[in-house]
C-alpha cells in the first residue's frame, strides 16, 4: 500500500513503474522520491559476437528483451508490454524489428502487441496460444524459425498457462552461450505459479525440457523476482551457501537498479529449489521423496510464503 500524498493516478503509476519489486510496504511521498532516486530500474545490454540482448524494464517488475542478430541487424522483441520503450530502443540500435516473441497471453506480457503492430506494421507475432493478442504465427513444441541468422526453437512449457512458450536462441557454429527466454515458467531462483497446470507439467518444463538445454545457456525471464525467490530458497535450504551468496549479490544489484538477469541453467541447478527437486535437502524440507510431489509441495508453500524483509 502506498501513500502518494495526493498525486494524480497517472503520475503515481508513472512513479510506481520504476520501483523495485520488493517494495511492498507503506511509505510517504518523500520516501518514494528517495527510492526513485536510488532504485530506478536500468536497461542493460548483454553483448556477444553473435547476438545482443537488451533488457528493457517494464511496468513494476517485468522485463522486455530486444534480441538483435549482429550479422543481419534484424531484431525481435520479447513480450513488448511497453511499446514506446521498444520503439526507442530499436531506433537507438538502428536495427530492423521484424518479430514479436510472446511467451504467454497474460496482459503484462501480451497487451502491448496490438499497439506494437500499429507502430511498426508488418511484424510477425509468435505465440503458443489463441489468447495472445495480435498473434499471426501460432507455434507449438519444437517449431523453429529464424531472426536474421539466429535460430529460434519454440519450447512448449504448459503450466503457468496452457500455451506458454519459451524461446531458445542459437547460432550455428557459435562457441558462445545460447539464450532462452523463459517468460513466467522459469525465473531466477524460482518458477511461475501453476495457474493453468500441474506439478507434473512444471517438472517436465523445468527438468526435462529447460533443464536439458546446454548448462551455459543464458536464462532471460519475465520478471525481476530474484530477491524474493532467493529468500524462499534460503528458507528451503538454510545451509546452502550458494543461495546465501547469491542473495547478497542480488540485493546489491537491485539496490542499484541493476538487473539480476541473465542467469544460466547451470547456476539455477545450484540455488533454484524448483530445479533442485531431486536433491535430498529439498525433499527433506517438504517431507517428500518423489521429485514431482516435492515440486507440488514447494509451489504450495511458496504461494503462501511471507517474504521476510531481510
Amino acid at each position: 500500500q502506498v501513500n502518494t500524498g495526493g498525486l494524480s493516478g497517472k503520475k503515481t503509476r508513472a512513479l510506481l513503474h520504476n520501483l523495485l519489486p520488493d517494495c511492498h510496504f507503506r511509505f510517504s511521498l518523500w520516501e518514494l522520491a528517495a527510492l526513485l532516486h536510488t532504485a530506478v530500474r536500468k536497461s542493460y545490454l548483454v553483448e556477444q559476437a553473435n547476438m545482443r540482448v537488451e533488457l528493457l524494464p517494464a511496468l513494476t517488475d517485468n522485463y522486455m528483451y530486444l534480441l538483435i542478430d549482429v550479422d543481419s541487424r534484424e531484431a525481435a522483441i520479447v513480450d513488448p508490454v511497453e511499446p514506446i520503450k521498444v520503439v526507442e530502443a530499436v531506433r537507438k540500435h538502428g536495427v530492423k524489428l521484424t518479430t514479436i516473441l510472446t511467451t504467454h497471453h497474460h496482459w503484462d506480457h501480451a497487451s502491448g502487441n496490438e499497439k506494437m503492430v500499429k507502430l511498426m506494421p508488418g511484424l510477425r507475432v509468435y505465440g503458443g496460444d489463441d489468447r495472445v493478442d495480435a498473434i499471426t504465427k501460432k507455434v507449438s513444441h519444437s517449431n523453429t524459425f529464424k531472426v536474421g541468422s539466429l535460430n529460434v526453437k519454440c519450447l512448449l512449457t504448459p503450466c503457468h498457462t496452457t500455451g506458454h512458450i519459451c524461446y531458445y536462441v542459437t547460432k550455428e557454429n557459435s562457441t558462445e552461450p545460447p539464450a532462452v527466454f523463459t517468460g513466467d515458467t522459469l525465473f531466477v531462483a524460482g518458477c511461475g505459479k501453476f495457474f493453468e497446470g500441474t506439478a507434473e507439467q512444471m517438472y517436465k518444463a523445468l527438468i526435462e525440457i529447460l533443464g536439458r538445454l546446454p548448462p551455459e545457456t543464458r536464462v532471460y525471464c519475465g520478471h525481476e523476482y530474484t530477491v524474493s525467490n532467493l529468500k524462499f530458497a534460503r528458507h528451503v535450504e538454510p545451509d546452502n551457501e550458494v543461495i546465501q551468496k547469491k542473495l547478497a549479490w542480488a540485493k546489491e544489484k537491485c539496490s542499484n537498479g541493476e538487473p539480476t538477469i541473465p542467469s544460466t541453467l547451470a547456476d539455477e541447478f545450484t540455488f533454484n529449489p524448483f530445479m533442485r527437486v531431486k536433491e535430498t535437502s529439498v525433499q527433506e524440507h517438504v517431507k517428500q521423496t518423489d521429485p514431482i510431489e516435492t515440486m507440488r509441495n514447494l509451489r504450495k508453500e511458496k504461494d503462501g510464503f511471507r517474504v521476510p524483509k531481510e
